[in-house]
């Protein structure tokens, strides 16, 4: 089974990369993002508890988010394997995950880093907020405080994954087919 963490600040192109993995490998893809959103406009109770940490670019409580991944791990038992886009985001998170996994036999392939330049993260999120009207992604104070957010609590997990030797580093810059065959070719190895 092929599972792999795409791992990356807030618009390095997590979701546009996940889409080119699922359809080259067969993937099933586990965005926490989109999990949450979900539960956001079906207005339930975790959905609401999630909105309020991410309208102030907070993370969501690892025991909401781990919760939710369970489930889904659970019910996509036939997969080839998983794209996990948006988690884990702690190092904690990244242990749990680790633990959840081994428990089935199927441990993180790799963990695919894509790296950007803050100026160019920005401007990306701004024009994402233009088209699809997120409001996380239409104000700029929120933005920077996601990618210092980013930078203080989920950077430090390469340095988890490194001694694991499951840690690749790929350039997110330039156009979405180069990045994709970076990513294609790290893959590849695995």
């Amino acid at each position: 089974m092929l599972n792999l963490v795409l791992f990356g600040p807030p618009g390095a192109g997590k979701g546009t990369q996940a889409e080119f993995l699922i359809k080259s490998y067969g993937l099933e893809h586990l965005s926490t993002g989109d999990l949450l959103r979900s539960e956001i406009a079906a207005g339930t109770k975790l959905g609401l508890e999630a909105k309020s940490f991410m309208e102030k670019g907070e993370l969501v409580p690892d025991e909401v988010v781990i919760g939710m991944i369970k489930t889904k791990l659970e019910n996509n038992k036939a997969v080839k394997g998983f794209i996990f886009d948006g988690f884990p985001r702690t190092v904690d998170q990244a242990k749990a995950l680790d633990n959840l996994l081994n428990e089935n036999g199927t441990p993180i392939s790799g963990m695919l880093s894509l790296e950007v330049d803050k100026q160019e993260l920005i401007n990306r999120l701004m024009k994402r907020g233009e088209i699809s009207g997120r409001p996380d992604d239409q104000d700029q104070s929120v933005i920077e405080n996601r990618i210092n957010v980013y930078n203080q609590k989920t950077l430090p997990l390469i340095e988890y994954y490194k001694p694991q030797g499951k840690h690749f580093g790929i350039n997110g810059m330039g156009s979405i087919e180069d990045i994709a065959g970076r990513l294609e070719a790290v893959i590849t190895k695995l």
